[in-house]
């Protein structure tokens, strides 16, 4: 596999991305790149491409054009299996768990790829497997914990509120041992309560477990508070990129995003 000369610090980076459908370009021509231990903010209007963006990235979508290199190394064409398996996890928008499942099984589902034993051992639980499973399982508790879940894991996921069901999804995501988290509006119809924890936790998980996040978000408080830059889309284009602050009184953002009118 072809590798790119990159610097050490920077885990992501996107080259002249760009993705149609049909007659529709979604993205046009987008550039940028994620430093390693940063969070990472993307926001824009509702169709300016973000979500799209994540999906090429992992591969859910093929962009025509354009490059993506992780850790130096190009991952544009992989399966999305196998740039999971690089380190790259995603906590989706629309939430996408077990829904009859428990919390501990939908987090162990997360460590299929760290198992590694034959048929046999599986079927008499033995060997690798036995040692795999107890391994996989420490991890989990440990997420649980960490995530402050430990009343919960043997509730069915179905049974928990839509707040919880995020905090999960996130769980579920750490429990791929992520290097980059791609994270799709955490906070989205979640009551101010449920924001601040959620906000609390992505700061963990940067700084304690030193998971480098890409956001995609539209709460603007939210954003400016947790983020070290900011990228900004509107209708597939990149219009800035900065520092909160910078993003903040950028002429072009305000009128395009958060309307001429309105302050950060």
């Amino acid at each position: 596999m072809a590798v790119i000369e990159a610097e050490n610090s920077k885990l992501l980076e996107v080259s002249g991305l760009s993705m149609r459908f049909g007659g529709i370009e979604a993205l046009k021509d987008i550039s940028f790149s994620v430093e390693k231990g940063a969070i990472f903010s993307i926001i824009g209007p509702n169709g300016a491409g973000k979500t799209t963006l994540f999906n090429c990235i992992n591969n859910i979508y093929q962009a025509q054009e354009g490059d993506i290199w992780f850790e130096g190394q190009r991952i544009k064409g992989l399966k999305p299996n196998k740039i999971a398996h690089r380190g790259v996890a995603r906590a989706f928008q629309n939430i996408e768990l077990f829904r009859g499942m428990t919390v501990l099984d939908n987090l162990m589902s997360a460590q299929e790829h760290s198992m590694r034993y034959s048929l046999l051992e599986a079927a008499i639980y033995f060997g690798r497997c036995q040692k795999n499973e107890v391994r996989c399982r420490d991890e989990v508790e440990d997420i649980i914990e960490f995530l402050d879940m430990q009343n919960l894991r043997k509730k069915p996921v179905a049974s928990l509120s839509y707040g919880l069901q995020k905090r999960v999804e996130l769980g579920r995501a750490l429990a791929m041992k992520p290097k980059l988290l791609l994270i799709d509006e955490p906070v989205s119809g979640m009551n101010s309560e449920e924001t601040e924890d959620m906000a609390r936790y992505l700061l963990d998980v940067n700084e304690e477990m030193g998971v480098t996040i890409a956001l995609v978000e539209h709460e603007m408080g939210l954003v400016m508070d947790l983020s070290d830059r900011v990228m900004v889309l509107n209708f597939g284009n990149k219009i800035a990129e900065g520092s909160p602050q910078e993003i903040a009184g950028n002429p072009e953002v305000i009128q395009a995003y958060l309307g001429e009118t309105q302050k950060v």
